[in-house]
């Protein structure tokens, strides 16, 4: 159970969580909105291929990134024992512990 003092804790880390929470939403808000301005308000023209071209550039970018790490996380990842050697190792740890409490028994 928490203590007042933990609990008041907790509240205020919640307040926190939930300000920064709009936060990341207001930001959103104001990129969406000036995305859309700079794509189809006429005053923005010289920049239309660049308001398209730099998110596609980062979501490209970021799934090759993300493609890249699995591959890495794959090659640097020790290959996992053969199940019948994981079936052997357990068979040995039942035997030994039986054996265990044979020799308490005596």
């Amino acid at each position: 159970m928490l203590r007042h003092n933990e609990r008041t804790e907790v509240k205020r880390n919640m307040n926190k969580d939930k300000a920064l929470g709009f936060l990341i939403f207001l930001a959103c808000a104001v990129i969406a909105i000036l995305y859309t301005m700079g794509l189809f308000l006429p005053y923005f023209e010289g920049f239309r291929f660049w308001v398209v071209a730099i998110p596609v550039l980062v979501g490209f970018v970021a799934i090759l990134g993300i493609g890249a790490w699995i591959g890495w996380t794959m090659a640097t990842t020790p290959p996992p024992k053969p199940i019948e050697e994981m079936a052997s190792e357990e068979e040995e740890v039942k035997e030994k512990a039986s054996d265990d409490k044979k020799k308490n028994e005596d």
